[in-house]
């Protein structure tokens, strides 16, 4: 891809964000919110399309209005775009990327909760704050890791945030009895139809202190991408349910998927609960990607 046709799909990105924008703040401002939930799923799509990104999901994800709390691995700004075409959903994003050019106002119009890392005392107020969102029903993402990785190691995931399953429960107001946790892999198995090396790996996964524009550069001037996403088996979470303990459980289900993933299979899953979901090996990319 050239530097103009880079530059054109970054225009009519931007055009699209700007047509969108309005309708995002009314529907949030004076209405229920529920145009401005799918808005950022056709966003997402319409980067996918631009950009030749296919993503495919296997597994069972959470059915349409059940809340849940989704512990997934990170590997690149690429996680929140192949995720957010997928379905409304939200995320849990330090609050220094709140104030990044673009990105900012992406992950605004996604209703991201920000949280400042550097201030232990803001855990306990996210958790309050995404508890109260999963008992409105909301699908919250949460980067387990805490960081990316270059999609070849999984990181520990960490268990402080996923006190917002307990805070759910405790929840003055129409707390539920029990939290779906949802272990989610997420990986990069081919570009250009044939299988991520090693060395390509930094042009996908973005990490430690890369710096993002030369890496979007190699992003986009190297060919289609293929995303896999693996919803695993659900945890419940009830009063309970030992916090560390299911952290761990979502932990090793995620690694089990990114092995098989790997490997080139995945173990079998139960059929979707709900029939509008994709199923086991769904193409849910928008219409017209390209297949690699």
């Amino acid at each position: 891809m050239t530097r103009a046709g880079i530059g054109l799909r970054l225009l009519v990105q931007a055009l699209a964000f700007l047509i969108v924008i309005g309708p995002h703040w009314l529907s949030l401002r004076f209405g229920r919110g529920r145009l401005a939930a799918h808005i950022p799923v056709l966003f997402h799509r319409l980067f996918l399309r631009l950009f030749s990104v296919r993503v495919t999901q296997t597994g069972t994800p959470p059915p349409p209005g059940e809340p849940a709390l989704v512990l997934a691995n990170h590997v690149s700004w690429l996680d929140i775009v192949a995720l957010g075409s997928l379905r409304p959903l939200s995320f849990v994003a330090k609050s220094e990327i709140e104030g990044w050019p673009l990105i900012g106002p992406l992950a605004k119009l996604q209703r991201t909760v920000f949280i400042e890392r550097a201030k232990r005392a803001a855990t306990a107020s996210v958790n309050a704050t995404v508890g109260e969102r999963l008992v409105n029903g909301d699908l919250i993402v949460l980067f387990a890791e805490g960081t990316t990785g270059d999609g070849l190691r999984l990181l520990p995931f960490r268990s402080s945030l996923v006190g917002a399953a307990r805070a759910a429960l405790a929840a003055e107001a129409g707390g539920l009895a029990r939290i779906r946790l949802q272990p989610l892999a997420l990986a990069y198995p081919r570009r250009n139809g044939l299988p991520v090396t090693r060395a390509e790996r930094p042009e996908i996964a973005w990490y430690g202190d890369m710096d993002l524009v030369p890496h979007l550069g190699l992003f986009a001037g190297r060919g289609p991408i293929d995303v896999h996403v693996d919803w695993g088996a659900p945890i419940a979470f009830d009063a309970a349910t030992d916090r560390k303990v299911a952290t761990a459980q979502a932990e090793a289900a995620v690694r089990r998927s990114l092995r098989e993933i790997r490997l080139g299979g995945l173990p079998p899953r139960p059929a979707p609960a709900a029939p509008e979901m994709a199923g086991e090996g769904a193409d849910v990319s928008a219409p017209g990607i390209a297949a690699v």
